[in-house]
């Protein structure tokens, strides 16, 4: 009877948690760790209502050059931010001067939101056009990154939910 009361009660309190998966990113960044933080403000895996605003925190060794890429829970991806120069140090994006604010939308559900960062100032841009699965929002990443050194390169991603 202990047995089965003791199981009975953590069977129950198992089923309130939440597991959260971040998501992966098989992409060929660098290895150059450039990137030391990106996280919304209310930290990674936090959640957000559809209106609400959240800004990024970026933060890099180094000066260099960053575009922000958002993909939604249905695919669809999204350019943020595109080639900004950023000095070492923390970023806030938007940046005060970037007359935005990334006010979230539906979709509801997972929004990733990947920080593409360059030593040196890229000479194209990224277009993003379509739904994008995981395989797609990868290589897209990758072809961009190619021209440059892995030493002058990263990537970083994180997540949040819209509720």
């Amino acid at each position: 009877m202990h047995k089965a009361f003791l199981f009975g009660a953590l069977a129950l309190g198992l089923s309130a948690c939440t597991v959260t998966v971040q998501p992966n990113l098989s992409i060929q960044g660098g290895d150059s760790n450039l990137i030391t933080t990106l996280r919304p403000d209310r930290g990674e895996g936090s959640t957000y209502r559809v209106g609400e605003a959240v800004r990024f925190n970026l933060t890099t060794r180094t000066p260099g050059y960053v575009t922000l890429l958002a993909l939604q829970s249905n695919g669809y991806a999204s350019v943020l931010a595109q080639n900004v120069y950023v000095g070492a140090g923390t970023t806030t994006f938007p940046r005060p001067g970037d007359n935005v604010v990334y006010n979230l939308a539906e979709p509801r559900g997972l929004q990733r939101v990947r920080a593409i960062f360059t030593r040196v100032r890229p000479t194209t841009s990224i277009a993003l056009s379509g739904i994008y699965d995981g395989n797609r929002w990868n290589a897209t990443t990758t072809a961009y990154l190619n021209p440059y050194s892995p030493a002058d390169r990263d990537v970083q991603e994180t997540y949040l939910y819209i509720r």
